[in-house]
């Protein structure tokens, strides 16, 4: 993406002043760990100060520098765009981009799934156009900005996830946005530390709309119990409002949904049109941002038939629900199956995790055996600490010892101080261990599993039980992937 911006465009853009010579940058970088040379470095302060960075972004290459003051190490002849503050200089990039830019433009947000969608949406809309969206989960403050800053000019698509952790956050990023399609793919209980309950809860995530295009569309999950209130939301700020879900008051209906332990099949129907889609991933959760997913590229006038198509040959992002085949004994093709869905947990995502572990086919259940022994299989769940839930957290993690899916559950390994609750809700024969720390359980993860085990690790990010997760794979002698890659 060449010439995304030049020193004049961008000098117009942030209102500022410049010295050096004219430049031209073909991306832009906030880390100068992964700055390419021809980016445009953001010197934007967090935990550290972006300024102390400057001078080796220039090392790497940096076409230019956007900073406040002139940072220390720096030539006198450098190439720098300068505002009163980085902040607001890169959201005036994202607004100008924004302005320039004829893509027709989804915003997501939701207390789970926003990034599954999001990338389902990049998936589909990619096989139709040329399609933009949010690296990772840059669905913040700087992350939004950044996601519009970056949109190369020749886009058709763009997909902006948006997220919050308190009241107030979505609306001021939704109408830098100014999506065509806002969708709520879900609400529940996240972030409770910050609000009075789930009413205010689904209140913020509604207000998504309100950035919308004049003849913009409200999409959301119309089987949630606060489906009125987005509801509500919608009707004040959409041209149209379209409901999706099982339920009968859904215009987007799922009116059949079958789930399998590799895949998820719906049969739906949109207005007067059905079809037949599948997903290339079990569970329920997924159905339904995959049917978010193709409504609102049809309504960003992408073709139905092939958005559904093309929703089968989705992968599952690494550490959201990706299913990977362990290989522990090459000889016998023995391994463990591990689902990775560690970067992030609520109530909801959790319980939804629960159904894939519990719905998963052991090697056992399959009655395979491999050079003569048969290969045992468990299903076991490690399970980290689900952060920011307020005062509710020792009840809402041990309200999970009753899902139903832990019926179909061998072992639960706890990891965290507030899954403690958990633990010590759980039936004796569920119970396996309690770690304080997920760098504790890494190191001794392999006494807990055994050949033909399927495994969900799932925890919030802040937990770190990611580090399990790549314990697990460590274990293997070799890596097979996928899980289209079968044990059998």
């Amino acid at each position: 993406m060449s010439g995304l911006w030049t020193s004049g465009t961008a000098l117009a853009a942030v209102d500022g002043s410049s010295s050096g010579p004219a430049w031209e940058a073909s991306g832009i970088s906030i880390d100068t760990r992964t700055l390419e040379p021809g980016d445009l470095f953001v010197a934007l302060r967090d935990r550290r100060d972006g300024h102390d960075f400057v001078a080796d972004a220039f090392r790497k290459g940096a076409a230019a520098a956007l900073v406040s003051r002139v940072p220390e190490g720096v030539a006198q002849d450098a190439p720098l765009l300068i505002c009163d503050d980085v902040q607001t200089g890169l959201e005036r990039l994202a607004a100008a981009a924004r302005a320039r830019t004829e893509a027709k433009v989804i915003a997501v947000t939701g207390s789970a799934g926003k990034t599954s969608t999001k990338e389902m949406l990049r998936h589909v809309l990619g096989r139709q156009g040329r399609a933009h969206a949010s690296e990772a989960s840059f669905n913040n403050h700087w992350g939004v900005p950044l996601t519009l800053a970056r949109m190369p000019f020749d886009s058709e698509f763009a997909v902006i996830e948006i997220g919050m952790n308190r009241p107030g956050e979505i609306v001021p990023l939704a109408r830098m946005a100014r999506p065509h399609v806002a969708i709520v793919t879900t609400v529940a209980a996240a972030h409770l530390e910050a609000f009075s309950g789930i009413e205010e809860i689904a209140i913020e995530k509604g207000s998504i709309f309100q950035g919308l295009e004049p003849d913009g569309v409200a999409l959301f999950n119309a089987d949630v119990e606060t489906a009125p209130i987005l509801a509500a939301e919608a009707r004040l700020h959409a041209a149209r409002q379209v409901g999706f879900g099982e339920g009968a008051q859904a215009v987007l209906r799922a009116e059949r949904v079958t789930l399998t332990a590799e895949a998820s099949v719906v049969e739906g129907r949109l207005e007067d049109g059905s079809f037949l889609m599948k997903v290339g991933a079990p569970g329920r959760h997924l159905a339904m941002n995959a049917m978010s997913a193709i409504g609102a590229a049809s309504l960003v006038g992408a073709d139905l038939d092939i958005a559904v198509c093309d929703m089968g040959s989705w992968n599952v992002p690494m550490g959201r629900g990706r299913r990977e085949a362990i290989l522990l004994d090459p000889a016998n093709n023995l391994g463990i199956k591990l689902i990775d869905d560690a970067f992030n947990a609520n109530p909801a995502s959790m319980a939804a995790a629960l159904d894939v572990l519990a719905a998963s086919e052991t090697a056992a259940a399959a009655g395979r055996t491999a050079g003569g022994r048969t290969a045992g299989g468990r299903r076991i769940a490690i399970l980290g600490d689900m952060l920011e839930l307020g005062s509710r957290e020792a009840l809402l993690h041990s309200e999970l010892a009753d899902h139903a899916a832990m019926e179909r559950i061998d072992r639960v390994v706890c990891v965290g101080q507030r899954v403690r609750a958990l633990y010590d809700a759980l039936p004796g024969e569920r119970q396996r261990s309690w770690f304080e720390t997920a760098e504790e359980l890494a190191r001794t993860v392999h006494k807990h599993l055994a050949a033909g085990d399927v495994v969900l690790v799932k925890g919030s990010k802040g937990s770190r039980v990611s580090l399990v997760a790549e314990a697990i794979r460590a274990l293997g002698r070799g890596h097979v992937g996928d899980e289209q890659k079968e044990l059998d």
